[in-house]
């Protein structure tokens, strides 16, 4: 089975796009991005999210960045701390 793990639903979470088996909005997963949380303390503070559901979302967001202007910074890349080597070997 192939996991979509970033879902748009008009009828959940007022159709802003969440992560797969989540309440958690890829607008709310770059702000706590945006405010230092890297991977690891995502995974510890949020168990039900899998490093590859954030992974995705972050490129969900780079994909439609038109929705999420305020979280690039000026050269373009996220703002926040990226996925470490460990991290996106696991992706």
């Amino acid at each position: 089975m192939t996991i979509k793990w970033v879902h748009a639903d008009p009828l959940v979470m007022n159709g802003e796009p969440f992560l797969y088996g989540t309440r958690l909005t890829v607008r709310r997963l770059l702000e706590l991005r945006a405010s230092g949380f890297d991977g690891a303390q995502l995974l510890k503070e949020m168990p039900e999210l899998r490093i590859v559901g954030i992974a995705r979302a972050y490129e969900f967001a780079v994909a439609n960045r038109e929705h999420y202007e305020v979280f690039f910074d000026s050269d373009g890349t996220l703002l926040g701390p990226e996925l470490t080597p460990e991290e996106a070997s696991l992706v």
